[in-house]
């Protein structure tokens, strides 16, 4: 199997990405690392003679290198939308992170022209396919026949002490509701999937330790058009010396779905998602357990490839349905100034 030559640009982001992702499997396995891009001379010349790949100091530059078929773009979302619209229209495909962009109106553009160019254009988070966790959610909804969705409470934690450094997570504009933003962002784009349209958001926040002049403690409420409602708590604050904890309460009408809820049984962190199902069978709790291979944060390497050679992806989410999570962050930063309910437009 012949690999892509693939470039990462921005390299604050993306140098945890080249050296978790780009160069580990299973991304090794599909993508070749060929050049490092972004506006710091110094970085620049460091990663290239570090990786002995090709350095590049502006994007337009990287774009003109006919070796490169693939860019992962690892800028802040502010703006991210012009950006991939240069690179799909200088021919190649894009690998980003969450959120895409902070217009969504922008972003449904952009995702809407890279179809039509029969550009690929993947993130993280919502990714592609559902991932195993959430399609093995699905199944059970289905199979176990658990009616209607009525309520979710999920949960995002980490430990960060981060002091203000002027990068764009400083800047309310660019970063509201800084832990919803930063990491609920997962939780919103996992709800989209599995509850539908929301259509409505309230949110409280609050600064505790960090040094940055955005938030760092945050609850976000979404009411759905389907009539669920759901609670999203994020948070910088929390050390209990699990690093990362990402745990779903999903109430059907006739069951229950855990995941991640409760420690870790190495006392860690779960390097694979862990569901728990409960349903009324007989009058008596019935209970299905499942361990995830891959989680819906994720980067899709495979799938990505695959749509780069031509492959069809069965179930992959379409444009409007990745800006909804976006149309969310709009309303939040709306309603994190009015202290009101918003709507979702």
């Amino acid at each position: 199997m012949k690999r892509i030559p693939i470039a990462v640009v921005g390299l604050n982001w993306g140098a945890s990405v080249i050296r978790k992702h780009i160069l580990a499997a299973p991304a090794s396995e599909y993508f070749v690392l060929a050049a490092v891009c972004c506006n710091e001379k110094e970085k620049v010349d460091d990663f290239a003679r570090t990786y002995g790949v090709k350095g590049y100091y502006n994007l337009d530059d990287l774009l003109s290198d006919k070796e490169i078929q693939a860019v992962c773009l690892m800028t802040g979302p502010s703006g991210r939308a012009a950006l991939i619209r240069k690179v799909v229209e200088a021919g190649k495909h894009v690998m980003t992170t969450k959120p895409v962009e902070l217009d969504p109106d922008s972003a449904l553009e952009v995702l809407t022209l890279a179809k039509s160019l029969g550009r690929i254009v993947h993130l993280n988070s919502p990714a592609p396919l559902p991932s195993s966790d959430i399609a093995q959610i699905q199944r059970w909804r289905e199979e176990f026949a658990l009616g209607r969705p009525v309520a979710v409470r999920a949960d995002v934690w980490a430990n960060y002490r981060e002091p203000a450094d002027g990068t764009w997570y400083d800047d309310p504009e660019k970063c509201p509701v800084a832990p919803i933003f930063r990491l609920g962002i997962y939780l919103i784009n996992d709800l989209v999937r599995l509850i539908g349209k929301p259509e409505s958001v309230s949110v409280m926040s609050s600064r505790l330790f960090t040094g940055r002049p955005t938030a760092d403690n945050a609850q976000l409420c979404l009411a759905f058009e389907n009539g669920t409602l759901a609670t999203i708590f994020a948070s910088f604050c929390i050390n209990d010396a699990q690093w990362w904890l990402n745990s779903l309460t999903l109430n059907y009408e006739k069951g229950t779905i855990y995941r991640n809820v409760g420690p870790a049984k190495n006392g860690d962190a779960r390097e694979n998602p862990e569901l728990e199902l409960v349903v009324n069978r007989d009058g008596k709790p019935f209970n299905q357990s499942f361990i995830a291979d891959a989680s819906s944060e994720d980067y899709q390497w495979h799938a990505f490839y695959q749509a780069i050679q031509g492959g069809t992806l069965d179930g992959e989410m379409p444009p409007e349905e990745i800006v909804t999570a976006l149309r969310v962050l709009r309303a939040m930063a709306i309603a994190e100034k009015s202290k009101r309910t918003e709507r979702i437009v």
